[in-house]
């Protein structure tokens, strides 16, 4: 089948935001009178959300008294400065443009919450850009469950055998390959040092959004 949509997850896929979530982390120990750790040990947990990446920033169990005070102050100071350092990856711009020209269409499907999803969009101009976005606050239950992957095709009027899903996690694969769509991992995004997106069962793998290009003629997708 004729490949006619490509949808993204947004953190670590379609958008570099590691920049702002970092910035707010070492801001909060700066606060505090703790000297900044390694930016790396903040990035390699984005892919579990707010909690991972308090408990790394301070060394500290999410059970602990006091760590839930520190996760909603993360919340609140990422909400007001959510799009101040996040751009598109390296190359993602050039992919998006060439979807467009293909006269495909494109969109986001992203477990964040929309509070945070829609403000950074319309900052970066892709808003109107997107045929879909696609947040929790849709859909009962979030990747890896299939749902949001369904509602998204559903809103694009397209089976779901004609839409690319591409994501940096096992739970974007899981969603895109349990709704019936393509899959594709790429390697750029924020993968957990002990995990290996050529494991998770994606049509393929990609290192940079250039290879995406590629990708969008091949075989994989257009059969």
């Amino acid at each position: 089948m004729r490949l006619r949509a490509v949808l993204f997850d947004m953190d670590g896929t379609l958008l570099d935001t590691a920049p702002d979530f970092i910035a707010i982390c070492q801001a909060m120990r700066a606060e505090r009178g703790l000297p900044p750790i390694a930016d790396k040990l903040i990035r390699d947990e984005i892919s579990g959300g707010a909690r991972a990446m308090v408990a790394a920033t301070f060394s500290m169990d999410p059970q602990a008294p006091g760590f839930e005070e520190l996760r909603l102050e993360f919340l609140e100071r990422y909400q007001r400065d959510c799009a101040v350092h996040t751009k598109l990856f390296d190359g993602m711009e050039e992919l998006l443009v060439d979807i467009e020209k293909a006269h495909l269409v494109w969109g986001v499907v992203t477990n964040k919450p929309l509070r945070f999803a829609q403000p950074i969009m319309e900052r970066l101009g892709l808003a109107q850009r997107s045929a879909v976005l696609i947040c929790p606050d849709h859909v009962t239950h979030s990747k890896p469950d299939p749902e949001p992957m369904i509602l998204a095709c559903k809103m694009l009027d397209l089976d779901p055998a004609s839409v690319l899903f591409v994501g940096d996690d096992l739970r974007d694969i899981e969603s895109g390959r349990d709704a019936g769509t393509k899959t594709a991992a790429v390697r750029f995004g924020y993968i957990h040092p002990d995990d290996n997106p050529s494991h998770w069962g994606a049509d393929v793998v990609v290192d940079h959004p250039s290879e995406l290009r590629k990708v969008l003629d091949n075989a994989v997708c257009s059969c």
